[in-house]
């Protein structure tokens, strides 16, 4: 049975978690049950380089738009309800849209109180950057709501800031605080990409009905513990299984630095607390780095693309003739980078001709735009009737379209300005966290300075009868990107079935199951209380999401790669 909200938690719920998410998500979180605070994250790497380019054609934007929309819809009844909002939906410009939110409230005559934060922003000292900020912590949100706002809105803030801010403000926690912190931190993690939480993206969705999960919430206690849940009657389902994947979700070791503190997610300990709810507790913390990450996002060039489509037999003369077809032109100006890539998607005997057919994929980049563009697609086009039989090409080549390049810096927590703009106009500067005096938490010497030693690995299976099967009949995984890199977490679901993976599973049999990774590195972390594994693939994403460096850019379905590779798996586990 469940145990039900503990007295004196304070639940945050969130309502989004990319900027395009469900536009109805913060009414369906008002309406269905309680909540104290709800956030709604819409930043990624992308996200900032979209809205860079939008600042490029009108200073005054830089924000999330449809957040606005989501307030004139909700705005007086999170009023009504006393539900306080906070949201990184400022972007580059969250003064902008601060004061956009104060003119809706005016409008709609709802008496809030709108505070933003500041200080992220340096892209004056990173000359060339179309956008560089840094990842702030949440003493910045907790003083904005410790004055009273009622609308917090921030620009670059870790995505666990969103919780983390609320709580210290509801609780009192100072940056010393590090467990408690660090509880918030895990909390915030498994919250912010919304219905990943809930059975969205889950290794194993059809345990549940996921048409339309709800979004979750966490309710948080005064020593950072919390319960991940879900307003009743919404869809999808919360276990420790779907808890455990979103932990893994774009994390690497037991360390998790932040700007308020590092989380160890070694620590982390998920247990049943009935339907829909599971515990959070045992999460120990240590001092933040004393540096601030810092994302850049700049235009990286002009890049092109002409997909062929091959049918048939002879894929490999046919991909071969059209690459000794445009060797001229790609000789007489050539491109900065050229790479073709072969997907045999075709099979033998094809029913339809679809599955009869490969695709043959050419990508150009280049500084200049015209070096990759018409004289290219001009070339690809006059092969039309010149070339293999059944030439088409998926879409008209273009003139070529500017991509970004991400990369991530650091600078010292010292030399960022991290204010608190009160709905009063009042400027409250918030110090680092990273020199705070320990109140909770392990004190010595700076953590990340120190190793940790590998954890222990359980006991392997004994040796018994083998089948050839698929990796994902007794693992989950999920898998995602940061910057250039690719994570993939991957857990087992039974204590049997980690006894074998912990010792199966090692970076060199990922390399030997996911060939793309071969000549780059590939490094394990164990984390045995999540009976898991993350590997981080350094480089397998190029110059990030931007640049699409890969068929799969942001390596979303990576993991669901891996689990469809075939292993010798112990058939006591099948």
């Amino acid at each position: 049975m469940s145990a039900g909200p503990r007295p004196g938690s304070l639940r945050i719920g969130n309502f989004s978690g990319f900027y395009g998410d469900r536009s109805a998500a913060l009414r369906e979180m008002l309406t269905g049950g309680e909540v104290d605070v709800l956030t709604g994250d819409y930043l990624a790497e992308l996200t900032m380089l979209i809205l860079g380019r939008d600042r490029l054609g009108d200073p005054a934007a830089g924000y999330a738009r449809t957040f606005l929309r989501q307030l004139e819809d909700c705005l007086g009844l999170a009023h009504e309800r006393g539900v306080r909002i906070v949201s990184n939906a400022g972007g580059l410009n969250p003064a902008g849209l601060a004061g956009a939110v104060r003119e809706l409230a005016g409008r709609l005559g709802v008496p809030v109180r709108v505070a933003h934060v500041e200080g992220d922003d340096l892209t004056a000292s990173h000359p060339g950057a179309l956008a560089a900020h840094a990842y702030l912590g949440g003493f910045g949100i907790a003083a904005c709501l410790r004055a009273g706002a009622d609308v917090v809105i921030t620009g670059r803030v870790t995505d666990a800031a969103l919780v983390t801010g609320p709580a210290a403000a509801h609780f009192g926690w100072r940056p010393g605080d590090h467990d408690r912190l660090a509880g918030a931190v895990v909390a915030g993690h498994v919250l912010e990409c919304g219905t990943q939480a809930t059975g969205g993206n889950y290794a194993f969705f059809e345990e549940g009905d996921v048409r339309r999960p709800g979004f979750p919430l966490a309710e948080v206690h005064a020593d950072g513990s919390s319960v991940i849940t879900k307003h009743p009657g919404t869809g999808g389902f919360v276990d420790v299984g779907t808890v455990t994947a979103q932990l893994l979700y774009e994390t690497a070791g037991a360390r998790y630095p932040g700007p308020d503190v590092t989380a160890r997610l070694d620590t982390v300990r998920l247990s049943r607390d009935g339907p829909d709810r599971v515990r959070v507790e045992g999460v120990r913390g240590e001092a933040p780095p004393p540096a601030l990450k810092v994302g850049l996002n700049r235009l990286g060039g002009f890049r092109n693309e002409i997909v062929f489509v091959l049918t048939g037999l002879g894929v490999e003369a046919k991909a071969a003739l059209v690459r000794e077809q445009l060797a001229g032109v790609l000789a007489a100006s050539p491109p900065d980078e050229v790479r073709w890539e072969l997907v045999r998607t075709d099979r033998a005997d094809a029913d339809s001709e679809e599955t009869a057919s490969a695709l043959l994929r050419l990508v150009v980049r280049d500084a200049d735009q015209r070096v990759v563009g018409r004289a290219l697609s001009g070339a690809a086009i006059e092969l039309a009737l010149a070339s293999y039989p059944g030439f088409h090409v998926l879409a008209p080549p273009g003139k070529g379209e500017p991509y970004g390049v991400f990369e991530d810096v650091s600078v010292p927590q010292s030399a960022v300005d991290h204010v608190a703009v009160l709905h009063d106009g009042r400027r409250i500067p918030v110090a680092p966290a990273y020199d705070a005096p320990v109140t909770d938490g392990p004190t010595g010497t700076p953590p990340l300075q120190v190793p940790l030693p590998e954890p222990p690995l359980p006991a392997p299976l004994p040796p018994g009868p083998t089948r050839r099967a698929p990796l994902g009949l007794v693992a989950g995984a999920r898998s995602g990107d940061k910057g250039g890199d690719a994570n993939v977490g991957v857990w087992a679901r039974s204590e049997e079935a980690w006894r074998w993976l912990a010792h199966e599973l090692t970076a060199d049999r990922f390399r030997e199951l996911i060939p793309e990774s071969r000549g780059l590195p590939v490094t394990r972390h164990a984390l045995p209380n999540l009976r898991a594994l993350n590997f981080v693939v350094t480089g397998i994403l190029g110059a990030g999401v931007a640049a699409r460096h890969r068929f799969d850019p942001q390596a979303k379905a990576l993991g669901e790669w891996l689990r469809s590779r075939h292993l010798d798996i112990p058939e006591a586990l099948l």
